[in-house]
């Protein structure tokens, strides 16, 4: 157990889950443990933002197909970076549909046209399916935005929460090997996995009882097959000196605070420009949690905040 602090209203929706989770998703297959966590949104998260664009498309892959989704506060637009969000799940669970209020949020917030990729999951799709399929769906709206989207790009933000704020990082590492048509100006990992072999500290602290857990970790990684230590996989691993300017967010009460805290820190001993945000108290998954955690809401808002900061100073 710990004696961190917890706020009233996350104690109050783990005390609700522990009372209502029959079976916890690391004990289901993956199919039904998908299910399970879209059903989750809307008993906790908020209900979508209202923007004037949320459009469904498809581009090509390395096996196929990849559904995207466009989102946008404004009919029209100038010239301008677009945010590309990689969703949550443990590369094994979660969908455009997971974390759609949180996309529309953060494109009302930051005014700025946002892209989610549905990448293949893990079990049917393992490592190294994800950062492909985030690569390749990138570089293709950059090179495709005026004819499939109505704009023109002239910067790219990766952004995403768990296992996307790892295809976050991953893919502004590939990006800065091989540019695509135009730079990653900024990333924004919210309470990243960037380091599987993580074992102690936070990973101990927080093992159970606070939403993920390190059997959950297990499931996940497990099903995902990393191949620890490559940098498409352990991103702590990567070329860190090179890495675009930086809005980290970790979670007080989450098994990957440390590697996350650890991470900021070997980005600003590289260089790297980094606003470093912990939503004290909270869990990990909180971006999807408003609804249940009404006080998640500040923890966006500072995301979009330091972000909104971060590209003033360019």
């Amino acid at each position: 157990m710990t004696d961190a602090y917890v706020r009233p209203d996350v104690q109050a929706l783990l005390a609700m889950l522990e009372a209502a989770v029959e079976v916890p998703m690391d004990q289901m297959e993956p199919a039904a443990a998908r299910e399970a966590y879209v059903a989750m949104r809307f008993l906790v998260d908020a209900d979508p933002t209202e923007l004037a664009i949320v459009k469904d498309l498809t581009c090509p892959g390395p096996a196929g197909d990849i559904k995207l989704r466009y989102y946008d506060s404004r009919e029209n637009r100038e010239q301008g970076p677009a945010i590309f969000f990689y969703h949550g799940g443990g590369f094994v669970i979660g969908n455009l549909e997971s974390h759609h209020p949180y996309c529309t949020e953060m494109a009302a917030q930051m005014d700025l046209p946002l892209i989610a990729v549905d990448y293949r999951l893990a079990p049917e799709a393992p490592f190294p399916a994800a950062p492909d399929d985030c690569e390749a769906a990138t570089r293709w709206v950059v090179d495709h935005a005026k004819e499939a989207l109505g704009i023109e790009i002239d910067g790219i933000i990766t952004c995403g929460d768990s296992a996307g704020g790892n295809l976050a990082i991953v893919v502004a590492q590939q990006l800065q090997k091989k540019p695509a048509a135009v730079p990653v100006i900024a990333q924004v990992p919210i309470y990243p996995v960037v380091d599987s072999t993580a074992a102690e500290g936070s990973m101990q602290e927080f093992a159970e009882g606070f939403l993920l857990t390190k059997d959950s970790m297990d499931y996940f990684n497990g099903h995902y097959q990393t191949v620890a230590g490559d940098p498409k996989a352990d991103p702590i691993h990567g070329d860190l000196a090179n890495s675009p300017p930086t809005v980290l967010m970790t979670a007080g009460l989450d098994p990957l605070r440390d590697q996350g805290r650890d991470y900021g820190a070997k980005l600003l001993n590289a260089g790297v420009p980094v606003t470093f945000v912990e939503a004290k108290g909270n869990i990990h998954g909180l971006i999807c949690l408003r609804k249940g955690i009404p006080s998640a809401q500040k923890d966006i808002d500072n995301i979009c905040s330091a972000l909104k900061t971060t590209l003033a100073s360019l």
